[in-house]
């Protein structure tokens, strides 16, 4: 399940695993996978008969590595839009979510953990990526919180198209990924594309992959995540 011991290719190199560390620490998380399924844990839950897709904050406050928060992930960027691609061809329905960013809005208890430098005028560091060719249709969600449920009428929306699997892609793996991930499992399958989700920190990215994998959802390449959905095709005609 975990990446192959070699060095990521995205991420901030300062928060990268030393080289000595990384194929120990892999080869451990396999371990600790083969344990869990070893106590029949962990197992799949497989696609249901109508997916949706959720691309999670692929803004620029994240995506450019001289922000604050941000990293190069490229990579990311890239695989998540070749999901958009097989998405968009099966006419499945797609979110995207963004941050809610208000520079009025009155301090939080998150804003003593996240010290964010952002400001009035800021407010296109939380502007989708172009690249990701966003299209009218697509519902665009603006949320305050981690977890693209939380504050939001995701879950209205999905249930009103009868979605039973989200298709998780986007960033960060340990915090808005795995927060969408752990509230989408109360209600629907959840599949996360491995290489279409990402992180500034390797260690973290490799340990929420695997708690989704073997708690939440079903991560599996893009290739195989491509191959079910032109397998489902269009249901919402």
């Amino acid at each position: 399940m975990t990446s192959p011991a070699t060095t990521p290719t995205f991420g901030s190199p300062d928060l990268r695993l030393p080289d000595s560390l990384r194929g120990p620490l892999l080869a451990h998380l396999d371990h600790l996978r083969e344990r869990y399924l070893a106590r029949n844990w962990a197992g799949r839950v497989g696609f249901g008969k109508r997916p949706a897709l959720i691309v999670i904050d692929m803004a620029k406050f994240w995506l450019a590595p001289k922000e604050q928060i941000g990293s190069d992930l490229q990579s990311v960027l890239d695989n998540t839009c070749k999901v958009l691609a097989g998405a968009r061809k099966a006419q499945i329905p797609i979110f995207f979510t963004t941050f809610a960013f208000d520079p009025a809005d009155p301090p939080s208890p998150q804003n003593r953990k996240l010290c964010m430098n952002v400001k009035m005028g800021d407010e296109h560091l939380f502007e989708l990526d172009p690249r990701l060719g966003r299209q009218a249709h697509e519902k665009i969600i603006r949320k305050r919180y981690a977890s693209s449920f939380k504050g939001t009428n995701l879950h209205e929306l999905l249930t009103s198209l009868a979605v039973d699997t989200l298709i998780v892609t986007g960033i960060s793996t340990s915090h808005c990924v795995y927060a969408t991930c752990r509230d989408a499992t109360d209600s629907f399958r959840v599949i996360v594309p491995k290489e279409a989700v990402g992180e500034r920190c390797e260690l973290m990215h490799e340990v929420n992959l695997l708690d989704i994998d073997i708690d939440l959802g079903d991560v599996m390449p893009v290739s195989e995540v491509l191959a079910q959905v032109e397998r489902i095709g269009s249901w919402s005609a």
